[in-house]
């Protein structure tokens, strides 16, 4: 049972990696705990509604653009298999996701009811023994088992509180009740909204204020679809969003719970409140505990997630590789490698750092004339079409390396790869990401009160907020320029004289200063 490459899990991450491994004939293997793929998503969400967007009507014909619309579908070379196929929903059932990945893993190497219950190291990588005490050999291994276990914050009595992956969904088991939800995050609030038509009250607490995916532009903040329950709180109808700390739960004799509770910005002494349920929806963590010590990854975050170098691996177990969700961070709370939309391209440029270490295949680029004009037309090419950098903004960059008399386009590179060197040395580099403002998540979109930088303005584009291209140069590894270009309501960076023109005169400058 030795094999090239092992993956543990076959959710979306997993069968992406297992796809592209799969079309270059690599040996592989996927171990997978469930009797099918995607099993975390046959629970998760538990009231079954996805936030992922799925919007099947987009206006474009191109495949690659209709993606950042598309924040489900794997990229696979069948053109049929997209989960814009599986449902005209906008926000997805999660049942029909479950049918998509399942569907996906047809054809790959993937073994079920495999539940790995350690790892070690041996000479040739890595022994994964399952609970049938079979073992498993790789030489290198890939996590992408998600974030597969609850996140329990060290409050006193908090084993006292249901759980969000165990509690019993049934708004009418809450008829007339005061409940409690801990945390602030989608699932809390998914939670609150199921229940307002039942519960007599309901409070949501957590230690900071309600952060609004639409303001910040994280996915993983507070989506519109799920507060509904924020119209409660503000409208006065006997439900309340609290900012403070839970401090400690208490079963009260008489039945129901006492919660010593602190509120963040006020001078009060620690406050009783009383409830008659108590949920946690307080996140989930990637589970470390299968491995040995001498193989266990260093963790960071309140030790929920793995340590990881700009490869996507271990920062302390070398051949230790990590895909999906767990990722996220490297990027945690700014950017989309949390979520399929974004670890889709993690997957793949993995799969891109795997072949040039193992394979000697290089990273994935044409080669361009080196000239100014056609430097800057690919780059213009690629920002108004290209789903990765859509998706992956700040994270992901198209690159152009320069050397000597040569010029080549990589595509979906990390950026914090390239800063590492991973692309090999080069006399010139342009990266180009798609980037927010840095203060974009403190700007009200909709104050048109506040001074905003005017649309198609050259002149004033590295002050935008919103997203837009950013070129950066890079002389032997080191920053030497940064161009902005101009903001565009929906998202068209093409004009000749906004756009086109000025990023050819910032190349030019940045090769003729040389």
């Amino acid at each position: 049972m030795a094999h090239d490459y092992l993956i543990i899990g076959a959710g979306p991450a997993g069968l992406q990696l297992a796809a592209l491994l799969e079309r270059d004939g690599r040996d592989y293997a996927v171990l997978e705990r469930g009797s099918g793929a995607g099993t975390f998503f046959t629970r998760y969400p538990r009231h079954r509604k996805l936030i992922s967007i799925n919007k099947v009507h987009t206006g474009s014909t191109d495949p690659e653009q209709r993606m950042r619309m598309d924040w489900n579908s794997l990229l696979l070379d069948d053109p049929e298999l997209l989960f814009t196929r599986y449902t005209p929903r906008y926000f997805p059932d999660a049942d029909d996701i479950v049918r998509y990945f399942q569907d996906c893993a047809a054809g790959l190497k993937v073994h079920y009811d495999i539940d790995v219950t350690s790892i070690a190291r041996d000479d040739d990588g890595f022994a994964v023994t399952d609970h049938s005490g079979l073992t498993w050999h790789a030489k290198n291994l890939v996590m992408a088992t998600g974030v597969s276990q609850p996140h329990v914050p060290p409050i006193p009595g908090i084993e006292h509180a249901e759980r969000y992956d165990t509690f019993d969904t049934d708004p009418e088991s809450f008829t007339g009740q005061r409940v409690l939800v801990i945390g602030k995050g989608n699932s809390g609030f998914e939670t609150a909204d199921a229940l307002v038509e039942h519960a007599a009250v309901i409070h949501v607490a957590g230690p900071r204020s309600v952060k609004l995916a639409w303001q910040t532009h994280y996915v993983g903040h507070l989506r519109a679809v799920n507060n509904n329950f924020l119209d409660t709180y503000q409208l006065k109808s006997e439900n309340a969003v609290i900012d403070g700390s839970v401090e400690r739960v208490e079963r009260r004799p008489e039945g129901g719970f006492r919660i010593q509770f602190r509120y963040a910005r006020s001078v009060e002494r620690t406050r009783e409140l009383e409830y008659d349920r108590v949920i946690a929806c307080t996140g989930f963590r990637f589970d470390s505990s299968i491995f040995a010590e001498d193989c266990r990854p260093a963790l960071v975050i309140k030790d929920r997630f793995p340590q990881l170098t700009s490869a996507f691996e271990s920062t302390t177990v070398p051949g230790l590789y990590f895909a999906g969700t767990i990722t996220q961070s490297r990027d945690f709370k700014k950017s989309t490698s949390g979520f399929i939309h974004g670890f889709r391209y993690g997957a793949r440029a993995l799969h891109r750092v795997l072949s040039a270490r193992n394979h000697s295949t290089p990273w994935q680029g044409t080669d361009l004339e080196l000239s100014p004009e056609a430097i800057s037309e690919a780059v213009i090419a690629r920002v108004n079409r290209s789903s990765c950098l859509w998706q992956q903004f700040a994270v992901m960059g198209d690159v152009v390396s320069v050397d000597g008399d040569t010029a080549r386009y990589s595509e979906e590179v990390p950026v914090a790869f390239v800063a590492d060197g991973g692309l090999g040395p080069a006399e010139h580099r342009f990266v180009a990401t798609l980037e927010y403002g840095p203060e974009h998540d403190t700007v009200d979109p909709f104050d048109i009160s506040i001074p905003r930088v005017a649309e198609n303005d050259p002149v004033t584009a590295a002050d935008a907020s919103y997203l837009h291209p950013v070129v950066r140069h890079y002389r032997h590894g080191v920053l030497a320029a940064t161009h902005h270009l101009a903001e565009n309501l929906e998202n068209h960076w093409d004009l000749p004289e906004v756009h086109q023109q000025p990023l050819g005169v910032f190349v030019k400058e940045c090769l003729a200063g040389a």
